[in-house]
């Protein structure tokens, strides 16, 4: 057993950030206390990556050597108390799709290749079944079902949003696993904040569009406005924000929705981010997994 350790309130209330062995992530009470699964979003330190990959970097893509980064795929498995061949990766390419697999999708994206285009999203009822999405701003959007035993690891950038990827993900999870809406644990976990993330009029008017411009510019969620025009012409989104909305939206009841406080951008020493550093950086690493029988946490 890999000794813990816990940072309370380290980023917002509803958040803590667990150690164990070198790996550092951030996860959410609210999802421990369902008492079925384990999650977390790791911090960019505890690997053995060097310069701008420095140094828990978990990508293959980004020009890092390879045996460093299976290190450090070791390592975060570790931290889940599994290993690396029963981690499913997401083939993402910024889409609103998702997927369920299963165990023939083991290692897939880490240790075997993958062969599933175009999936932005992963879930599953299997236990021990390790989801990976991979981040570097975009937003992390973690679904669990305590009553079928079912979970959904989505990545969610404007354009996963602008196509409603969590609630694609809610509705997966109801045709595939019977999934009610209102019994949904959720978590946003932490992005680029709606006060750094800038975009231009052509991805605003989207959202515009959707929510409308009596909805869009007010806060509706409890964290903050949607979408705030800027002085130059631009628009600062929040997707955050957004992420709520599309989830209760889609029937999950706000107050079991909790979200990260921490921005991406804000903070290079914890994250990497493209926003921030560019393409010479590292990629982060959501994970969520149904503990294997046996091995359950108390609710």
């Amino acid at each position: 057993m890999i000794k813990e350790t816990v940072q309370q309130n380290t980023g917002g209330p509803e958040e803590i950030i667990r150690t164990r062995g070198t790996i550092s992530g951030v996860t959410f009470p609210a999802l421990d206390r369902t008492g079925f699964i384990d999650h977390g979003f790791l911090l960019r330190t505890g690997g053995v990556s060097t310069g701008c990959f420095e140094s828990l970097n978990l990508s293959f893509t980004r020009g890092d050597r390879q045996e460093d980064v299976e290190e450090n795929f070791r390592r975060a498995a570790a931290y889940f108390g599994t290993v690396p061949e029963r981690i499913v990766s997401a083939y993402q390419t910024h889409t609103h799709e998702v997927m369920r697999v299963g165990s023939a999708q083991a290692g897939k994206g880490v240790t075997r290749e993958r062969i599933y285009p175009d999936v932005d999203g992963l879930l599953t009822n299997e236990p021990g079944l390790l989801l990976a999405t991979s981040h570097a701003d975009c937003t992390p959007v973690f679904l669990a079902d305590p009553v079928h035993r079912a979970i959904a690891m989505v990545h969610s950038g404007w354009r996963g949003t602008a196509g409603r990827i969590g609630e694609n993900a809610v509705n997966a999870m109801r045709r595939e696993f019977g999934t009610e809406a209102s019994d949904l644990v959720a978590a946003i976990g932490p992005c680029i904040c709606g006060n750094c993330y800038e975009v231009g009029p052509e991805v605003a008017v989207q959202f515009i569009e959707m929510f409308g411009e009596e909805t869009v510019y007010r806060d509706v969620t409890g964290v903050g406005p949607m979408l705030r025009p800027k002085t130059n012409g631009k628009y600062l989104l929040d997707q955050k924000a957004l992420n709520v909305r599309i989830l209760t939206d889609a029937g999950v009841p706000r107050e079991q929705i909790s979200v990260s406080a921490f921005c991406t951008f804000e903070r290079p020493d914890l994250f990497f981010s493209h926003r921030k550093m560019g393409e010479k950086r590292g990629n982060l690493r959501a994970f969520l997994m149904i503990r294997p029988e046996g091995d359950e946490a108390e609710a």
